[in-house]
């Protein structure tokens, strides 16, 4: 882990997000705690090398810090923040982006024989950090001092990362939700299709068709999944839109709503300080700070 600290605070000098020669891969620094902030979590791999991070999912609660590593499979609504951070020790850690077709290939390559099944459908969870998952990582961030490896050994290495987290603690969840044809790789596909067309007018109990499920058994097999009902993981996809296109657009809370789907601008209003804690107008002056 040692390795991994010298090696992120050489990239990360400055607090922030840091991106890095190798796209999936971000770096990221805080010298104090933060407030809590709705976000998007995409499937990927986080893992804090110093400091500690709490991220909660619809009221649960996860907290990891060094010598542990967070997974998100699918796209997860979430609120995260930094829980321990200092000047003279930074929040520190690593984001690395994953490709859901990617694991699936190389899944599909492995023998899981004897393997446990997974506990849970949840599509995010936090475990030990493996000497071996931590080496590649370590390798991988390396790489970024060798620019001109990064196209011959980065593929490799981001692999043998793939290979790890199928093999290790990880592994059943993910499998779970790439093996096509699962409960939870339906919902996986559903989740796909709502990030694209969250905007528009739709019956909900058409999520359910599409997964080939009853509507109540779509529901219930969603909330597993991603930790909430599929109207509130559609509501909170508009919200965060909304606030997105008030800070970069410098639109109107009333225009935002119209634009991401909500017919009533006092439901948006509501819903919008439910999740971010205050009004529209009010956030949005808050951020811009």
């Amino acid at each position: 882990m040692d390795t991994l600290l010298q090696r992120l605070g050489a990239l990360a000098q400055t607090d922030g997000d840091h991106g890095t020669a190798i796209p999936a891969l971000r770096v990221y620094r805080r010298s104090k705690t933060t407030d809590p902030m709705p976000c998007i979590y995409g499937l990927g791999l986080g893992i804090t090398v110093q400091g500690g991070k709490r991220v909660s999912l619809s009221g649960e609660i996860f907290d990891y810090g060094p010598g542990q590593s967070l997974v998100t499979s699918v796209d997860l609504p979430v609120v995260s923040y930094v829980t321990r951070a200092s000047a003279a020790e930074p929040y520190l850690a690593v984001g690395l982006e994953l490709d859901a077709g990617t694991i699936a290939q190389v899944a599909a390559s492995m023998d899981f024989t004897g393997q446990p099944a997974a506990r849970s459908a949840r599509a995010m969870a936090v475990v030990t950090l493996d000497q071996g998952l931590l080496e590649a990582l370590t390798r991988l961030i390396g790489l970024t001092a060798e620019p001109q490896l990064i196209p011959l050994l980065g593929p490799l290495t981001m692999q043998e990362i793939i290979v790890r987290l199928l093999s290790g603690a990880h592994g059943p969840a993910l499998r779970h939700l790439v093996t096509a044809g699962t409960p939870s790789q339906q919902i996986a596909k559903v989740i796909s299709w709502l990030k694209g067309h969250y905007r528009e007018d739709f019956p909900m109990d058409d999520l359910a068709v599409q997964a080939h499920m009853s509507p109540s058994t779509f529901r219930q097999r969603f909330r597993a999944v991603a930790g909430m009902s599929p109207l509130q993981y559609l509501k909170q996809l508009r919200l965060q839109d909304a606030r997105q296109l008030m800070l970069n657009e410098d639109i109107d809370a009333g225009s935002a709503a119209v634009r991401v789907g909500y017919e009533s601008a006092s439901q948006f209003s509501r819903e919008y300080t439910r999740l971010f804690g205050a009004p529209p107008l009010r956030d949005i002056r808050r951020l811009q700070v």
